[in-house]
Formats: structure tokens, sequence, C-alpha cells
């Protein structure tokens, strides 16, 4: 069997990756075009080819056939979203849009997307697959039409389909040097080079992190199950913290270390989700406690090389947040 994972540089797509090579005797294909993943990260035992989903696919399909397909390739910078408008929508709807054609053209068995709790917007968490979508930034409408695209790829051409929402995923293999995303890995970066931990706003929005070693099986099984097809699930802990709460959990792990607070951004101020469908049809287990996840992935950290931290190139800078004006 032959298993396809765009995105194969990153936190999710790196790691599902090495857990099936270690775990199956599948063919891996990893695609990823390095704009915010690392080859470094990719299991040598993986096929991989460096391109962007949007162009690249055709002869991939062609040349493996794969029987699954795990897209998990996107730039997930909801903050960000509003002033990279046009990045954002070619980066996730219309890469998606490619994949969804290569899967409908090649016969792939199930198509497995990684969505986002971003389709939610402010509604009232504990948030639930039904939940109406209410989206409320260019991110979360992106993942809202790739979800309703799939679905409808699903009613007229058969595309069995799975679709992930998994939130705040953090762990070993995560772009830590990335200023626009990943709050845990942003605060690491931060310590490491001497600055201070920034938060936006009071600190007291609620966020619920998700150890990505305890999402790998249910990711596998989201793609390979019966119980799966055809389903929306959320996938992340059942613990909610403030984000002053996470923060103080990795300064007591360091030992050291400062935070310091800037402008409020425009971003939902509670947001987790319900897990049932993920524990009865995924057979998820959350195991990892925050404190143990964070001691984890500092330990990888601490011994990653100091890379460049790139700047996103704006498209609008009307109503840009000032630190990141300054390149805070």
């Amino acid at each position: 069997m032959t298993i396809l994972i765009t995105g194969a540089a990153g936190l999710l797509g790196s790691r599902l990756a090495e857990y099936l090579v270690h775990n199956t005797d599948h063919d891996i294909i990893g695609v990823d075009d390095l704009s915010g993943g690392y080859a470094e990260n990719v299991n040598p035992e993986v096929i991989f080819y460096e391109t962007n989903v949007v162009d690249g696919m055709k002869e991939i399909f062609t040349t493996h056939k794969p029987d699954y397909v795990y897209h998990f390739a996107a730039y997930a910078a909801e903050g960000l979203s509003p002033f990279i408008r046009k990045f954002n929508y070619t980066n996730n709807i219309v890469s998606t849009a490619s994949i969804v054609n290569s899967c409908i053209e090649n016969d792939v068995k199930r198509l497995v997307f990684t969505s986002s709790m971003a389709v939610y917007g402010r509604g009232n968490p504990p948030f639930s697959e039904g939940d109406e979508r209410k989206p409320i930034d260019p991110y979360g409408v992106a993942k809202a039409a790739c979800e309703m695209d799939i679905e409808i790829a699903g009613e007229q051409h058969g595309l069995d389909w799975c679709i992930l929402r998994p939130h705040n995923v953090y762990g070993r293999n995560q772009n830590v040097w990335d200023r626009y995303r990943n709050v845990l890995g942003i605060w690491m970066y931060q310590y490491l080079n001497g600055e201070p931990m920034t938060i936006f706003g009071d600190g007291e929005q609620k966020r619920a992190f998700s150890c990505i070693d305890d999402c790998l099986l249910p990711f596998w099984k989201a793609g390979t199950d019966e119980r799966s097809s055809k389903q929306i699930i959320n996938i992340g802990s059942n613990t909610e913290y403030t984000i002053n709460e996470a923060c103080d959990t990795l300064l007591d792990i360091i030992g050291n270390g400062e935070k310091k607070y800037l402008e409020e951004r425009h971003e939902v101020k509670d947001a987790f989700s319900s897990h049932l469908k993920a524990e009865s049809m995924l057979d998820y287990e959350d195991k990892t406690t925050l404190r143990e996840g964070l001691q984890d992935m500092w330990d990888w950290a601490k011994t990653q090389p100091m890379r460049e931290r790139p700047t996103m190139k704006y498209e609008i800078e009307t109503g840009m947040y000032s630190s990141w004006k300054k390149g805070v």
C-alpha cells in the first residue's frame, strides 16, 4: 500500500510519516515545498519530493498511484491571514483543490484533510462538529471552503474523505522559527534568543494545547478505519489553559525568562473542542499533559540550529499589529 503525505516536512506530516515508517510496511511518499518545514524533519525512508501541491502533483500521482492521501500542507498563520489574503487562499484553497482533483482522477481510497478549529469562529466552546461554520478570519474562511469542496467531491464524484480539525498541536519537529504561528514554539525561540515571551492582549484567552504524540495513531485511523469515512472529527486535548497558564508552565520548565504583553489582536477569546467523536471513531486518548509535552519539546528545541527567522511579505499593512511591523 502507498501513502502520500503533503506537508511532509512540517510538524504533522513529518511525525505521521515517521510513525508509519516505524509501525507499518507501507510505502510513504512525502511532498513539501519547504516554505514552512525543513528537510531534516523527513525520515530517510520516505520518498520525498520538494515541490508545491498546486503545480507538482500530477507526475507524483501517476508514478506512485497512492492508495491514501493525507493533505497536511498549509500555512496556518491564522492571525496573519488578514494581511496575506492572496497567499492564504492560494496555499489553502487552491492547493487543496489540486489535491482533490488528483484524488478523484486517481481513484484514491480516501483523502484525509486537516482543517482547523478556526472554522467555528466565535461559538460556544467546547465546539462540536455539528456546530455552524462561522470563521472570523481569512484562514478560517479558507479551511471552511476546503471542507465544503471536499464534501461536494464526495457527493458528486464518490471521493471518500475524512476531515480532521486538530487544534494547537505542538511537539518535536515544530517550526519554532516562524514568528507568526505556533505560540509555544515562538516562546521557545524568543527565550533561546534572549527575548521576552510575548503575549497578545491580557493572556486570558483559552486554548487546548494538543501533543502531536497523542494524535499520530488517530491520524492514521482517519485514513484507514471505516468508522471515520466521510466524518468531520475534532482532535486535540480535553484540557484548556489560558495563554498565561501555558506560558507560566513553560517558564517553570525552563526555570527562567519573562513575559511581555502586546496589544490585543483580532482573534477568538476562547477556543476549545469536544472530542467524543475522536475517542469513539479514532480511539484518540489524551494521554500527554501540557507539562510533559512541553518538557519533551523544550528538550528538542534546545538542540536545534539557530536558523534565520523569515519575515512574511505583507500584502497590506493597514491595521497591522505594531509588534509585527517592528519584527518582534
